[in-house]
């Protein structure tokens, strides 16, 4: 959680519930709420031209979502949909710069939280720059992994279905389903109920 539910609450917060596949904003909308998890998934997605959809994050429970738009005057350049049916505490803008003015401390925290959102960015972008799909999904993968802190192999469901994997990477979903099996087969990953491990 990067700020305190009661803390939100406190300064004026409403928690608002979105069904799965609700938008909670859309790209080119302007900013006017600090929005932050209570529970569900969320992605953040671009629709491109060909009508594919391109995922750039999927954010859970406790994480905020889009919060670097609150400090300068753009409009959303994604979409923030809801993957689940989601409960999320929003703020207005005007009262989260009075909040975080108050404490200064919540700055270090959403900055600590924006750092290791850009640190996976550049984790996941690098293998763009790969035509192996083999490698763009195990670089991926792995990184969730670490991430959650999990080491032991086999040890981590990953939390994504085959079509986020290949929203995620801007593989096509068939590539990714022949990918994970040929994974499989050299002992990276284990299927087990469809479910994949790493």
């Amino acid at each position: 959680m990067i700020i305190s539910e009661n803390l939100l609450f406190s300064h004026g917060a409403e928690l608002q519930n979105y069904n799965s596949g609700e938008f909670i904003f859309e790209e080119g909308s302007i900013p006017k709420y600090y929005f932050q998890i209570k529970s569900g998934t969320v992605k953040l997605s671009s629709f491109l031209e060909d009508g594919k959809e391109f995922i750039h994050g999927i954010p859970f429970d406790g994480h905020c979502v889009a919060e670097t738009y609150l400090f300068n005057n753009k409009n959303y350049a994604v979409n923030a949909i809801a993957v689940t049916d989601c409960s999320v505490i929003k703020l207005e803008k005007k009262r989260l710069i009075e909040l975080v003015l108050k404490n200064p401390e919540l700055i270090l925290n959403m900055y600590s939280y924006t750092a290791d959102r850009m640190h996976y960015r550049y984790i996941v972008s690098a293998p763009f720059s790969f035509k192996d799909p083999l490698t763009k999904l195990h670089l991926i993968m792995n990184h969730v992994k670490a991430h959650f802190g999990f080491k032991e192999k086999f040890s981590f469901l990953i939390p994504y279905t085959r079509q986020q994997l290949a929203s995620l990477t801007g593989l096509r979903i068939e590539t990714v389903i022949r990918t994970i099996k040929k994974m499989e087969k050299q002992n990276l990953v284990k299927i087990d109920n469809s479910k994949i491990y790493i």
